[in-house]
């Protein structure tokens, strides 16, 4: 048996949990940015993806007018910074609503590193950072999509093998339901199957 929901009778926080704990594990963007005043912000947003690989453009959802929209509109530039599991408290801490004007860099205590194209600052300790230009928002209801276009990418040596970053060494954190975090887990290697060499659909266990 199945339960059904339908959104336009449901509340609009009742919904966002259903849909937070089930589309899952979202990755987290660490977008860093900064004011027209200057002012550094950093803070988590887990509806990110890839839009587009050539040219190569990522996305993030703002949810509500939050301070990394704000200062992307102002600036049209901002850093997505790869979230580890190591740095699990820090990310969660800038997710905090400081007021606007608080650099959560500083409150949090996030060592800050200069960008090469942008002038958000990069997560020091992050492993991966794309520096971003802004390409396109896009309203949808109480959210914005964020379209940017990775200008630089900057990649610890640390967590490459054989010029490839290792998943075991980045071990991403990821976002579930309610106040739940995912870690890497498993890794299983899953090969795409040709067409010519299709053999019919695996069987079912």
């Amino acid at each position: 048996m199945r339960i059904d929901f339908d959104p336009e009778q449901y509340d609009r926080q009742g919904f966002y949990r259903l849909l937070t704990a089930t589309v899952v594990p979202r990755p987290i963007a660490w977008v860093s940015t900064v004011s027209a005043d200057g002012v550094a912000n950093l803070a988590p947003h887990s509806f990110f993806n890839i839009a587009c690989v050539a040219p190569p453009v990522v996305q993030f959802s703002a949810v509500g007018r939050k301070d990394s929209l704000r200062n992307v509109e102002e600036t049209g530039q901002f850093v997505v910074n790869f979230a580890p599991e190591e740095l699990a408290a820090q990310i969660n801490e800038t997710a905090t609503d400081f007021p606007r004007g608080v650099s959560e860099f500083d409150a949090v205590g996030v060592t800050a590193e200069p960008s090469l194209r942008v002038k958000p600052p990069r997560v020091a300790a992050s492993p991966v950072a794309f520096e971003c230009e802004l390409h396109s928002t896009m309203r949808l209801g109480d959210s914005t999509v964020v379209f940017g276009k990775v200008v630089h990418a900057v990649v610890s040596e640390e967590v490459m093998t054989d010029g490839h970053p290792e998943i075991r060494k980045l071990r991403p954190l990821s976002r579930l339901g309610k106040d739940e975090w995912g870690t890497l887990g498993d890794v299983q290697e899953i090969s795409r199957i040709r067409y010519a060499e299709w053999q019919g659909p695996a069987a079912q266990g």
